[in-house]
Parts: structure tokens; sequence; C-alpha cells
């Protein structure tokens, strides 16, 4: 059985102890050591060489968003941010995924009194899959110093090849969703400022996060895209040239209006039984029926199986899928099932995904 060492890092020595007691329920994780600073932290990354670090973000000395870059720039190691401070600022969360930060976890959520155990499930699986992902890349890093330098050029040369030169189908989608979950907000950055002005179509993208926090990304990515974002509101109607993120803590519906006119209905919906709010099934299992065959659906990293369904659903009415590949998932769970039940018309790393749709769109 494959383990992984975590490094705990908070300057709350009760904090550190009840993190440590939840990640010790799971025998694939231990602790590997602790530590009360940035500073400490950075020199025991160093030392014990652990496969992933829980990261808080206010700290005595060297806070925990100092300790992440420099953590990044002289021994990267996977970090997940742990924080109260961040349901109040999510510029800090957003901040720490610029800076390299695999995912982050309120401690207001994991921490509360009878706090569900699916929760303590979904953070636990969390951190394995990234350690997980983390030590194959390592792996096959090393694999590949093999390869000659010309070999890496010539493939360079063909990850970024002009979008000028890619062959597109014209027409053929009108509406594009785009679902993920960890190491999203990244892969979305990789993506939707690419998007032209003129695109024609709407973007409706599913991002599995804490409520408070959909906002100020769909703020943020309005600051640096082509298109107009905004957070889904009910009601909105779907018009080309806009991305609309679903708000977090409910479920994002279409519905068919008279005229043909498109609308996002934007629930609560406590009756329906999914852990994740948005759901990426939901949302698809509403949208494929009225858009049939001119729906594409991109599938991006993500942890657990949300979108499973919704794209068993989409293929029922000979819609269009495309998924991440793992070489460049955060952590390969959703696209994998989507692949695994054959359900993807192409999966490819994520330098490649606004190519693949842009031959759809």
């Amino acid at each position: 059985m494959q383990q992984y060492g975590v490094l705990v890092v908070d300057d709350s020595s009760f904090m550190r102890r009840c993190i440590s007691l939840i990640i010790e329920k799971d025998p694939q994780l231990f602790v590997i050591g602790i530590a009360r600073s940035g500073a400490e932290a950075i020199e025991k990354v160093h030392r014990l060489k652990p496969d992933i670090v829980t990261m808080d973000v206010e700290m005595p000395e060297m806070d925990g968003m100092t300790a992440l870059k420099e953590i990044m720039r002289t021994c990267p190691v996977p970090v997940v941010m742990l924080s109260n401070r961040t349901d109040k600022d999510p510029k800090a969360t957003f901040q720490a995924l610029e800076l390299g930060a695999a995912d982050f976890y309120l401690k207001s959520v994991l921490l509360q009194e009878n706090v569900k155990p699916e929760i303590i499930k979904e953070f636990l699986d969390k951190l394995k899959a990234i350690a997980q992902k983390a030590k194959k890349t390592a792996d096959k890093e090393q694999e590949q110093n093999a390869v000659s330098e010309n070999m890496s050029e010539i493939l360079e040369n063909i990850l970024n090849k002009p979008e000028s030169c890619i062959e597109t189908k014209s027409g053929s989608a009108d509406l594009l969703i785009i679902g993920c979950s960890t190491g999203g907000p990244s892969a979305l950055q990789s993506i939707l400022p690419r998007f032209p002005k003129d695109t024609h179509v709407p973007i409706v993208v599913l991002q599995h996060m804490p409520p408070g926090f959909t906002k100020p990304l769909a703020e943020r990515f309005d600051a640096i895209c082509n298109l107009h974002v905004k957070e889904a509101e009910d009601g909105d109607i779907l018009e080309a040239g806009n991305i609309y993120i679903a708000p977090a803590g409910y479920q994002t519906f279409l519905d068919k209006k008279a005229d043909n006119v498109i609308a996002l209905r934007v629930e609560d919906c406590p009756a329906v039984e999914t852990l994740y709010r948005p759901s990426i099934n939901v949302t698809l299992d509403s949208a494929a029926p009225i858009y049939r065959e001119r729906l594409l659906s991109v599938i991006l990293t993500g942890m657990g199986n949300d979108g499973l369904i919704g794209c068993e659903t989409v293929k029922k009415y000979n819609g269009k899928v495309i998924v991440e590949a793992e070489e460049s998932c955060v952590v390969y769970g959703m696209p994998k099932v989507i692949y695994e039940a054959g359900l993807a018309d192409v999966q490819v790393p994520l330098s490649n995904i606004f190519h693949e749709i842009m031959h759809y769109i």
C-alpha cells in the first residue's frame, strides 16, 4: 500500500493537532512532521521531503503565502492551503493558486462541530490524489531525462502550433459547458482568456468551490478575458460571447423558453442528492435535451465522478465530450471515469484543450 507523508503547517498547536488527527484517519497518509511558521515549513520541506503540505495562510514571522512562494521556487511540493481567512478574503485563495498551491480548504468546514464523514473523506481523498499525481509526475520526469533535446523541441513545436493552423468545424456547437474541480481555477485560466471577442456561443462553467468564491472568481476572469464573465443568476438569458460561472451552493439548470430563448434557473434544490453544488451532472442533464448534438461539454481536472452521469446524457443526445488527459490534471478523477466509460470523443492535455474546443465551435 502506497503511503504519503504530510507536513502540517500551522501556528496553532490546537489546529496542528486537529488536522493531524484527521490525516491519521487514513492508513495511506501519515504526518511526517509539523511546522509552526512559514520559515520552519520551508526548512522542513527541504529536510523531510514530504509528499504533500497543508499550509495555514496567516502565521507569525513568515505567513503561508510567502512560504508557499519560496517552496515553489526552491523545492516544489504539492501544497493545500488551510485557513479561515480564505472564506473572508477569496482573493487570498486565488493568489495562493496562482503561486502554485494545488488546492485550498476551509478550516471552518473541515473542523466544524459534527462535521459530515463525507467531508472528511473528500479532504483525505484529495490529499492522496494530489500526492499520488505529484509522485507520478516526478517519476515520469526522471524517465524523460533520457529524451534528446531535439525531440523535446519537436514536441514543443507541435504543442505550440499557431491557432491559425488549426482546422475548424465552424458552427457545430451552440453551447459550451466546462466542468472542473481540484486544479480547476488554474486550468480555466489557461483556456477562458483565449476566447476571442467574436465567440458565437455562450459558455457555462461549473467549478466546485465553497459558497462565496464563485462571484470573485467571475470578477477575476472578467478582468482578464475578452468575453464578459459573470456569476450566473436565476433568470439569466444565455447570450453568445458571455461566460456564466455557476454559483457555489446552488444547482444551475437550463430551461427552454418561448421563441427558443434559453434561460438559467438557479435553485437551492436540497432534494437533489449530490455532494456538489454546483453539480456538473445536474447542469448537463438539463442542457443535453435542449441542445442535443449541438452541445459541447469539457471535463477538466477534478476528484470524484461528477460529470459522468451528465456526459452519459450528453452522448445519449449525440453531443460531444472532451476530457483532459492525465498528464496535465492536478487530479485525474473526473476525466478518468468519463474516458474509461467510453464517453469521451477526445482526450488531450490541457495545452490542447482550447484547440479542440475550437474544432467544434
